[in-house]
């Protein structure tokens, strides 16, 4: 006998889990998700958890009043997760410094500030001495640092944790270990996907499926979106004590303490298709940035190194939305480096979209329409990766 569910999401990372939940508090109740590998242990769990819209921004724009109004509602969304699950996500909102430590980057801060107060974003100029009683572990050659009060981070393997609980609490179906190849489309709409050749029918599907997007068929026509992988290696260190409190960036690198004392460095920026593997000059590189900022974990021994392979568009924004003139389908994908601080507002909006038929600005800003014909064409030719 053929199920439908109500819903299909394919892809189990922090977008698909996020909107599986959002629908489920909706009164959605048939929800199905099918996972290519392990439930969130894509790029979803090789990301670092930083929540910084304002640390990361060159310019002020759609995309960044996207990721702080997402930001905004972390709180909210860590104490319900928390309520749900009686898991604790590790919301810190401690702040995060970027450090100057040559004359360069020292340049470099200037300019940022400047164009970051103008647009009113909460910033502050802080001397080589006031960084330093913040971070006295920092190298003392810091020349000065710009403070984010409200650029935050979240343990994002107990969010994953999390989300992956409210779903087994709930009754969501997950499938793992299935790669979907197809939609199946008839008469324009989409009815589910084919996974290892056999169906799953829908009402409504959701592509959450990261660099594997444009690798499934919509029936057996090509998915007309290019989003490719950008593999990011990472390391991490172990202290024997807690030695940093905020996330700190330099232009070469960023450490993320966490509240069991590990210290993430990261991250590599490598345009290398579907290969996940760690590389020695990788590791080297984050272990020299990281001992630039830190100079106390040169002799720490490094405790973990993992990569993960993040989506990006052409145009290095998301892509949230309907796939064209089908109906049945939706698509959220090409979230790059910025997938865990969107996730709650990316599933907001996708299931009030879903379960209300609600629409929202951002499908205007960031849908699959934005590369349909000509214009589309030459932002697909163009190659660069936004860093």
């Amino acid at each position: 006998m053929k199920t439908t569910f109500d819903i299909l999401i394919i892809g189990a990372g922090v977008i698909g889990l996020a909107l599986a939940r959002e629908l489920r508090r909706r009164g959605l109740r048939r929800i199905c998700m099918i996972e290519r590998g392990s439930v969130g242990r894509e790029a979803s769990y090789a990301a670092a958890g930083m929540l910084a819209p304002n640390a990361e921004c060159e310019v002020v724009d759609d995309f960044h009043r996207f990721c702080d109004e997402s930001r905004r509602s972390y709180p909210q969304f860590a104490e319900e997760l928390l309520a749900e699950t009686c898991i604790d996500i590790e919301l810190d909102r401690s702040g995060t410094l970027y450090a100057a430590f040559s004359e360069a980057d020292r340049a470099h801060l200037a300019l940022r500030y400047a164009r970051q107060q103008a647009a009113g974003i909460p910033v502050e100029k802080l001397s080589a001495d006031e960084t330093l009683e913040l971070e006295p572990c920092l190298a003392t050659n810091i020349n000065e640092s710009l403070y984010f009060p409200t650029d935050w981070q979240v343990e994002n393997r107990r969010l994953l944790a999390a989300l992956a609980k409210f779903a087994a609490d709930n009754g969501i179906t997950i499938i793992e270990r299935r790669a979907v190849d197809s939609l199946i489309v008839e008469n324009g709409s989409v009815k589910g996907a084919v996974a290892g050749g056999e169906p799953i029918f829908a009402g409504s599907t959701v592509l959450a499926t990261g660099a594997w997007t444009s690798l499934i068929k919509i029936g057996n026509s090509p998915m007309p979106l290019n989003v490719r992988p950008i593999k990011g290696q990472m390391i991490s260190f172990q202290p024997a004590e807690r030695v940093f409190k905020h996330v700190i960036y330099s232009p070469r690198g960023y450490l993320v303490p966490r509240a069991d004392g590990r210290i993430l460095a990261g991250a590599t920026v490598e345009d290398v298709g579907f290969d996940s593997g760690i590389t020695l000059s990788a590791t080297e590189s984050l272990q020299a940035a990281a001992v630039e900022i830190a100079p106390c974990l040169k002799d720490v021994d490094i405790a973990e190194t993992w990569a993960g392979l993040r989506p990006f568009a052409a145009d290095g924004l998301p892509v949230i939305g309907k796939i064209g003139e089908l109906d049945g389908v939706f698509v959220a994908t090409a979230h790059y480096r910025n997938g865990i601080l969107l996730a709650p507002l990316t599933a907001k909006i996708l299931a009030e979209s879903i379960a209300n038929e609600a629409d929202s600005e951002y499908f205007t800003l960031f849908g699959p329409h934005r590369f349909a014909g000509e214009r589309s064409a030459a932002r697909a030719n163009d190659n660069s990766v936004r860093l």
